[in-house]
């Protein structure tokens, strides 16, 4: 044997024992924990193990003097008698050290606490919001990407992030369809368990990662009417099979923490659901963390119907598995009476209070409460030039280049007039997004000053046209759209006609997207479209880009405008990364993981729908069909599209096997995709099935693989995949995962929309 191979043989040898070892020391590890737990529980009191169940937000300065009166007081008591087991939006290495003393040397136990933030796109040095990050379909940048927030939040004393959000939504009026990964159930899966890996990494008790908690469970994305709150009424087949995969799949990655939902669920408040949270979550998918409710939540069940009072709340709460009340009061306040009356079973508080002793456990807050309060650490880390390098390359990767009819881009180096119109050009704050409570208002790079000091001897002219918004209120962050005021316009129409190129910068304020921003409208707000139609009069050599929370109806633009770039809000870089994608230094690779609609109208639009009875292309001739009188059925953009500077070209398709057994399906297709172009350039390829025939319509494509690929020009390359019986089952109505034989349709290409085709057949 060569010596060679005998060395390969010997590294193989050593990964194994390496990687045997590191199991039998994490599972020794784990029963160490659980015994640490039941010894702990054998100590506490009733009250102090329903205190482990009690969130608090921060309620007053901790670096200032301790409350005197009132709500903040009594919190104040809760918290030395160790009343309280985790607080949020407590911030800062100095202020949770403080917090933390006095729940570790106060307190009779001296149990630490949780200190959970909204770390949603990053904590101070912002990514792109997590729709954005989503259209890279980059799931190692994605991953790197939440390990960069849990990086600066751990040292920022923050040890739980209220994220992934991972509900699935289909409608661009609900305002969070930015906080998730779009409309599509296997790239939103893929997306959750990137993102849990990178909040929580390989070890929980290390001091850069955090928990992940993964919400909301469930249905929140499918609200009627896109209204934030408002009533879920899906049926059986949409809930298994599109909105629980992503859930399952953050359970499956060891996400420590879910968060119920606001909405109800056939007629049941989420936060009130047994079946959602100890069914379905803690008995069938094996979930050993614990469950948070949402802001409120609890007490809501009285608004929606459910409980009677606050007391009730409490009980149905925890009996369907609620194990954590955020902001309710109502566990502390009713549970122990419930108990001591016997409406709750004592059993029920020791499960619910070990789940959260064992998180803390496994973040290491036993062995050192300090370890996330260190100011050298804080001060050295909080963004940093590697932080900020990271967030730049996480922007590039997440613009979507949706339209280059003229070729202007990328734009020439030297020599242009280029103006540069749109208020939010020269807008440091909207590209921060929602969900930036740490974050330094107007602290991003804006679109005109990344353009200024680029290295390009281009000359460049700002004119704002028009003001976007009149103001904005400190505390719910609500803006005033400018519905009329044209004066800018005149300026705007100057600059245009005296420059070769014009870049407009036109979209949603940062705050128009978000919890509680849903929207009746998705064009663009105020004047805007008003302004892009008046600059296109005098010139049209526009360069559209749209920074927005969620898709937009740009009907017009698509049809006039002829370079448009999707720049969503893209963070703390969000210039910087503009200005690399439009002078070619970084080429544009990102793909929709959301479509976007032509008109409001046509809203919920998603490409993995089902045909009717009366399929959406009949003969010219027939008039009654699925469809509308005034309007296509496609989306202006579908899922997954987005081009490059350069072109792709796929061809021979083929499948290795076109006839499989039912009882161990594996179809395995390849394709080959070449760049035509003139630039190198990345592809996301991507698979579709469609099962023809099942005990369940199917839908017309469902995307079950894809890879992203880097070829140089004129570079070809086989793409391989493999269909096995997880892709190629669905869940029936009993929530039973099933294989079906049958003839099912195989597409590969750049977009959902791809028409390159072939087809296999499951046999019996």
């Amino acid at each position: 044997m060569k010596s060679s191979a005998r060395l390969l043989i010997f590294l193989v040898f050593l990964v194994f024992i390496f990687s045997s070892q590191t199991r039998f020391d994490l599972n020794k590890r784990k029963t160490r924990i659980d015994a640490k737990v039941d010894s702990l529980l054998s100590l506490m009191t009733l009250e102090e193990k329903i205190g482990q169940m009690n969130q608090y937000n921060g309620f007053w300065d901790v670096t200032g003097p301790v409350p005197q009166s009132g709500a903040s007081e009594k919190k104040y008591e809760h918290l030395k008698k160790g009343w309280v087991g985790s607080m949020l939006n407590v911030r800062g290495a100095e202020e949770v050290r403080k917090v933390q003393e006095i729940a570790v040397k106060e307190s009779r136990l001296g149990i630490p606490l949780l200190i959970g933030f909204d770390v949603i796109h990053g904590y101070k040095t912002l990514s792109p919001i997590p729709l954005a990050e989503a259209a890279s379909w980059d799931l190692e940048a994605i991953k790197r990407s939440a390990e960069n927030a849990a990086l600066e939040a751990s040292a920022a004393g923050i040890n739980w992030t209220f994220a992934p959000m991972v509900d699935i939504s289909r409608d661009a009026r609900w305002g969070r369809v930015m906080e998730g990964a779009g409309e599509d159930p296997f790239l939103g899966a893929q997306i959750a368990r990137a993102r849990v890996q990178g909040f929580q990494g390989n070890d929980l008790s290390e001091k850069h990662t955090i928990a992940a908690c993964a919400k909301h469970l469930a249905g929140y994305g499918f609200a009627e009417g896109g209204r934030d709150y408002n009533t879920v009424d899906i049926g059986n087949s949409t809930l298994y099979n599109i909105v629980f995969p992503p859930f399952k799949a953050a359970q499956e990655a060891g996400v420590r923490t879910f968060m119920n939902a606001f909405n109800e669920l056939n007629g049941v408040p989420a936060t009130g659901s047994e079946w959602l949270q100890r069914d379905i979550l803690k008995k069938k998918w094996g979930f050993t963390g614990f469950i948070v409710s949402d802001w409120g939540s609890i007490a809501e069940m009285i608004n929606h119907g459910r409980a009677s009072n606050g007391k009730e709340a409490a009980a149905i709460a925890l009996q369907a598995g609620s194990d954590m009340d955020m902001e309710s009061y109502l566990y502390v306040e009713h549970l122990t009476t419930l108990v001591k009356e016997g409406k709750v079973e004592a059993s029920l508080i020791d499960d619910a209070a070990r789940r959260i002793l064992k998180v803390k456990y496994e973040l290491g807050l036993f062995e050192d409460p300090y370890r996330y309060c260190d100011k050298k650490r804080e001060d050295s880390i909080i963004g940093n030039d590697q932080i900020r390098e990271m967030v730049l390359d996480m922007a590039k990767k997440s613009i979507v280049l949706l339209k280059n009819d003229k070729n202007l881009l990328p734009l020439k180096k030297q020599g242009l007039h280029i103006g540069v119109i749109g208020a939010l050009a020269n807008d440091k704050d909207s590209p921060l997004g929602s969900w930036r409570i740490a974050a330094e208002d107007s602290s991003a790079i804006s679109v005109l000053e990344a353009l200024k000091d680029y290295r390009a001897s281009n000359t460049i002219t700002y004119a704002k046209g028009a003001d976007l918004y009149t103001n904005k209120t400190s505390f719910t962050n609500q803006v005033k759209i400018n519905q009329n005021d044209k004066s800018g316009f005149s300026e705007a129409l100057k600059v245009a006609k005296s420059s070769d190129v014009v870049i407009m910068v036109l979209g949603e304020v940062g705050y128009q997207s978000g919890e509680a921003r849903s929207r009746t409208r998705l064009g663009l707000p105020g004047v805007q479209q008003q302004l892009l139609e008046a600059v296109f009069q005098v010139n049209s050599n526009i360069i559209l880009i749209l920074n927005n929370g969620r898709p937009l109806a740009i009907t017009w633009a698509d049809k006039h405008i002829p370079s448009i770039v999707e720049a969503w809000q893209l963070g703390s870089q969000s210039g910087n990364a503009i200005a690399e994608v439009l002078y070619g230094d970084y080429n544009p690779s990102g793909k929709l993981p959301v479509s976007f609609p032509r008109s409001v109208g046509q809203v919920p639009v998603y490409y993995n729908y089902k045909n009717t009875g009366r399929p959406s292309e009949p003969a010219p001739d027939v008039v009654f069909w699925s469809h509308y009188i005034d309007e296509e059925n496609t989306p202006l953009y579908p899922f997954g599209y987005g081009l490059s500077y350069t072109e792709f070209t796929y061809e021979n398709l083929q499948l290795q096997v076109k006839k499989s057994k039912i009882e161990d399906p594996l179809i395995e297709a390849s394709v080959k995709v070449v760049n035509t172009g003139e630039y190198d350039g990345k592809e996301v390829v991507q698979l579709y099935i469609r099962d023809r025939h099942a005990s369940i319509t199917r839908p017309v494509k469902e995307l079950k693989g894809f890879e992203l690929v880097s070829l140089k020009k004129g570079e070809s390359q086989t793409i391989s995949f493999q269909l096995d019986s997880n892709t190629l089952g669905f869940y029936d109505n009993n929530y039973e995962f099933v294989v079906e034989p049958g003839i099912f349709d195989l597409f590969i290409g750049g977009s959902s929309d791809t028409t390159l085709a072939t087809s296999f057949e499951i046999t019996q």
